[in-house]
């Protein structure tokens, strides 16, 4: 209710007590749901559950434990029971390890993960939902999801990938002997047991990279793991240097070997070889028959030259013999 009153020609307006209540009232709220609002988006944001895992693919070794990384904030359980963790293969949807009501929960694990998983009991209230993997293996590379959940529900993903060292290349070459310039050789390189498919190399003496004539094949064996394997076909040269290099492209590392043609290496071919030999034994033998034959004639010569001698003693002999006589 509002009433008109006059003063010294002035005019006021004057409300009834009631509605000067609900006045202020609706001032008040108006003025505080702004603040109230703010307040409880802050508390429902500071509350809300948020699960954290890395952003890059990580990388595991072949054979080794490996822990993969995942934790939780916003949301803090008071004990174990309030808790939950599961971890699944993100695209196959099979299960890896199940935590709830403060154990763990088997049952539905993939039976390719049995015995080789574990959470940390101890760091779970902290907000630590990590996996513990235990010798990895190839097939344990993709994407994992890690699901919490306390009050509310929340979820991340990772990827894995994983790495195998390659052992140190071998090379070798086909002939290995009786080499000349200008010779075809095969040259070999093999390297075992790495993961995943290898990048290869060949180059020459001189750093030039040799990618015509070269034959590169991988194969996987039961357990995923590659062996390589590359044949290059070169010109020999004299002195020359052939080397293999064979990298890891997740590890970087890499593994090199090489094989050097000298000289010595570079002989005659089997023909002209054989040749030689034969040539070395003839030449031989007619040295040892003409010998041979010097050695007879001058046996003949030595005694045609007693027997002229004898000759002469004896027609002297019949000389003197016959001198008496005439006398």
């Amino acid at each position: 209710m509002e009433v008109s009153l006059m003063f010294g020609g002035s005019r006021f307006l004057a409300r009834s007590a009631p509605e000067e209540v609900t006045l202020r009232h609706t001032v008040a709220v108006n003025t505080m749901l702004p603040l109230l609002l703010s307040s409880l988006l802050a508390l429902q944001t500071a509350a809300s559950l948020e699960v954290h895992t890395p952003d890059l693919p990580v990388v595991a070794l072949y054979g080794r434990d490996m822990v993969l990384n995942c934790s939780f904030t916003g949301e803090k359980a008071s004990s174990l029971t309030q808790l939950s963790i599961f971890w699944q293969l993100t695209d196959t949807k099979r299960a890896v390890h199940s935590f709830t009501d403060g154990r763990d929960l088997l049952t539905d694990q993939s039976a390719a993960f049995a015995n080789r998983t574990s959470l940390f009991p101890r760091e779970l209230l902290a907000g630590n939902s990590s996996l513990l993997l235990r010798q990895v293996r190839v097939a344990d590379e993709g994407s994992y999801t890690c699901f919490v959940r306390v009050q509310q529900y929340s979820s991340a993903a990772m990827l894995l990938q994983v790495a195998a060292p390659y052992s140190k290349p071998v090379v070798t070459l086909s002939p290995d002997s009786n080499l000349r310039p200008g010779d075809k050789v095969a040259l070999t390189c093999v390297a075992y047991g790495g993961y995943p498919e290898a990048e290869l190399l060949w180059q020459d003496g001189s750093g030039r990279n040799l990618t015509d004539n070269v034959t590169t094949s991988q194969v996987a064996n039961d357990e995923g793991l590659f062996s390589v394997r590359s044949v290059a076909m070169v010109t020999l040269e004299p002195n020359s240097t052939y080397s293999c290099r064979v990298t890891n492209p997740l590890l970087g590392d890499e593994g090199h070997a090489s094989v050097s043609i000298t000289g010595q290496n570079a002989v005659f071919p089997p023909v002209a070889l054989w040749v030689t030999v034969g040539l070395a034994v003839c030449l031989l033998a007619l040295l040892i028959a003409l010998a041979v034959v010097c050695r007879r004639k001058i046996k003949e010569s030595c005694e045609e030259m007693k027997a002229e001698e004898e000759a002469k003693e004896l027609e002297e002999e019949c000389k003197t013999a016959m001198t008496p006589l005439k006398s």
